[in-house]
């Protein structure tokens, strides 16, 4: 069995919960297959954004310098229509038509013990609105505080706690008023022993209804405080640590009296288990939430070595950090740093696995120990009535590099093979495609990609996408499908014929059976980096938008893996045009991709290129014959590639450099065939 296969083997084996292990090797690339693009692209119209705020103390790390720190939207639950937006750097603003204002000044009330200049999550990190708000006045709020400014002693602490997270409750005179007034009081404290992974959520069940065990119980999503992979607190239920914790802020049955311990939650009465656990076994619970339709709870887990994931959560779940990361075992003993993944034993059990997961896909030569720059930000399950194409779906992200992807809820089943994790196009007000990179302008110091990207909803169900790069929200207005424009019914006759071709090298190339035949494999040529042998269609006028499908094969033996052959569109001259690569690698830069020549050496385009190790899943691995579609749309530069008849593109790109060309087919260094040609579209102006 080959390495690839084996690996795939494993994968399908490991994600099984209770599956046997076949080997105890490590494992290094533990989800092999990458994310699917979708077809269907989110239409963003600029909601509303916030002003500059700044951290306190002054950060040391620049990621934390952004526009505004912004971590969520939500509608208050009083029917009137606001909407409620915490910024980390303290302030919590009211949203009224658009236009924010602030509510309450979290930073200012607590200084100068607020603390918000370390640790990406530090500060007012999140706000909850009691179900009775309009009647009771009463919300909550999450912040941090720096242990060494104060004199409150937490009601659990790690050791050596360096800031504290504070759960208040604020009760508002008027629960109408534009700005706050009224009273507060600190519900519960917990000590952290590092700078990260605090309580990281806040929130109650929407969907409980009055009378309900869930109605007007508050979730807390608490982290592992960042201690590392040694760190036993996320098994130990003896602390809040790792957990997911559940609690009645009105009661007063607590060891502090401050708030309640629900009787239905799974370890109340359990010695040595704290009531308030719901759940553990976590590294950073960043965000939770539920599905209006049919009420099961679905958490973004941020991983440590390699995973990121989407659980579904019950009553008593162990998500199992650290002796499990994601589906897999986690080895926190192995001295050597890449040695940490491990397929799931014979005799797995007690361990809760993921619904759907995505892994990091470092860069060749990691070194196991740094940062690659991944990290899942949770979403919601789309219930709106504005965006019907969404219904259904588990729409959530990546909030570093803005990817927005989403799972069919229905496919997220425990115990079973993780959904299937699809990447959404977007799109601006207008109509032109975009990257959320795009929308966020600059990321951080040091980071100029990154975009913190966060997801809310209003009381209707409709999703809004958050940036802190900018400190904007977008509201998700509709849907479009990618390249849906139509390229023109203007066709090519004689596709196949010899004469109407006009190849690099003649010599290399045959014409016969009506196929185009690159027999010979080409050879480096000077000039910039492109591919290396290629023939023109000569045939038919030169295209501006144009719909190109072939099929094609790969005569180059199966056993080399960075076979290839390409379709070449947008073609001015040799050292102008476009080319979509078609291999069955995926892992390096110049393969299986969308590339532009522009008189200088090749440059990839596409969108699924993930900047590092990873692009589009393989599309040809063997030596049958292919359909292959490529569609360009120069007006608004849009590019998509499809394999096999497949209505989601395999690849896709936005770029208007060339507005009009040729098209051919050929390779880099392979050999290859072609037929049933067809291209039609606009000719030229």
């Amino acid at each position: 069995m080959t390495t690839a296969a084996l690996t795939a083997t494993t994968l399908a084996l490991s994600l099984l919960v209770g599956a046997p292990a076949q080997a105890a090797e490590p494992i290094y690339d533990p989800v092999p297959t990458a994310q699917v693009q979708s077809r269907l692209g989110l239409v963003l119209e600029e909601y509303t954004s916030f002003p500059k705020s700044d951290p306190t103390p002054a950060p040391t790390d620049m990621r934390l310098m952004r526009q505004a720190r912004i971590n969520t939207i939500m509608e208050l639950p009083d029917g009137s229509g606001r909407r409620a937006v915490p910024d980390l750097n303290g302030k919590l603003y009211f949203v009224e038509d658009g236009v924010p204002h602030v509510y309450l000044d979290v930073a200012a009330t607590f200084a100068p013990q607020f603390f918000s200049g370390r640790g990406l999550g530090q500060g007012f990190g999140y706000v909850a609105f009691h179900p009775d708000f309009k009647r009771n006045g009463k919300f909550y709020t999450i912040h941090t505080e720096q242990a060494s400014l104060t004199t409150e002693v937490p009601d659990w602490a790690q050791t050596g706690t360096l800031f504290h997270g504070v759960i208040s409750e604020w009760t508002a005179t008027d629960p109408a008023a534009g700005t706050f007034a009224g009273s507060r009081r600190e519900v519960l404290r917990v000590g952290f022993g590092g700078q990260v992974h605090g309580i990281q959520e806040i929130n109650f069940n929407p969907t409980a209804r009055r009378g309900d065990a869930d109605y007007g119980m508050l979730y807390l999503a608490v982290g592992d405080g960042g201690l590392g992979v040694r760190n036993t607190d996320p098994q130990n239920l003896a602390v809040p640590h790792g957990k997911l914790l559940r609690i009645d802020p009105l009661g007063t049955n607590a060891a502090n009296g401050a708030y309640g311990i629900p009787p239905s939650n799974p370890f109340v009465g359990q010695a040595g288990k704290l009531g308030e656990v719901y759940a553990y076994g976590y590294r950073d619970p960043h965000r939770f939430s539920w599905d209006r339709a049919t009420g099961r709870m679905y958490l973004g887990h941020i991983g440590e070595h390699a995973i990121e994931a989407i659980y579904e959560v019950r009553a008593g779940d162990n998500m199992g950090w650290s002796e499990r990361e994601g589906a897999f075992v986690f080895d926190k003993t192995s001295t050597n740093a890449c040695d940490k993944i491990f397929p799931l034993p014979a005799d797995d059990a007690g361990y809760t696995y993921p619904v759907a997961a995505y892994d990091h896909d470092p860069a060749p030569g990691w070194n196991c120990t740094s940062d690659v720059g991944v990290a899942v930000a949770g979403g919601f399950v789309y219930r709106g009535r504005d965006v019907p194409k969404l219904h259904g779906k588990y729409v959530f992200g990546d909030l570093v590099d803005g990817r927005v992807l989403y799972t069919e809820a229905s496919e997220m089943r425990r115990g079973r093979t993780p959904a299937t994790i699809h990447r959404l196009a977007l799109f601006d007000a207008a109509g032109t495609p975009v990257r959320m990179q795009d929308l966020s302008g600059p990321g951080a110091p040091g980071d100029p990609n990154r975009v913190d990207l966060r997801f809310g909803t209003d009381a209707q169900g409709e999703l809004y996408i958050l940036a802190k790069a900018n400190g904007r929200i977008w509201k998700v207005t509709g849907t479009r499908e990618y390249a849906s424009g139509a390229a023109g019914n203007v066709s090519v006759r004689d596709t196949m014929r010899p004469t109407n071709w006009a190849p690099v090298t003649p010599s290399k190339w045959r014409f016969e059976n009506g196929q185009v035949i690159l027999a010979e494999a080409g050879v480096a040529r000077p000039g910039p980096r492109r591919p290396f042998e290629y023939a023109v269609l000569t045939a038919g006028p030169v295209f501006g938008a144009v719909d190109v499908t072939a099929e094609v094969r790969l005569d180059t033996p199966v056993e080399v893996s960075n076979r290839d052959v390409i379709i070449v569109f947008g073609y001015r001259s040799d050292t102008e045009f476009y080319y979509a690569h078609v291999s069955t690698d995926n892992t390096i830069y110049p393969h299986n991709g969308i590339f532009k020549v522009n008189n200088a050496d090749r440059e990839r385009i596409d969108y699924q290129w993930n900047g590092r190790s990873l692009g589009a899943n393989p599309a040809i691995v063997d030596a049958k014959w292919h359909t292959v579609r490529v569609k360009h749309l120069p007006a608004t530069g849009e590019i998509a590639v499809y394999i096999d008849g497949v209505k989601d593109p395999l690849m896709t790109a936005k770029d208007t450099t060339f507005g009009s060309g040729r098209v051919g087919f050929g390779s880099f260094d392979n050999i290859g065939r072609l037929r049933e040609l067809k291209v039609k579209g606009t000719p030229a102006a």
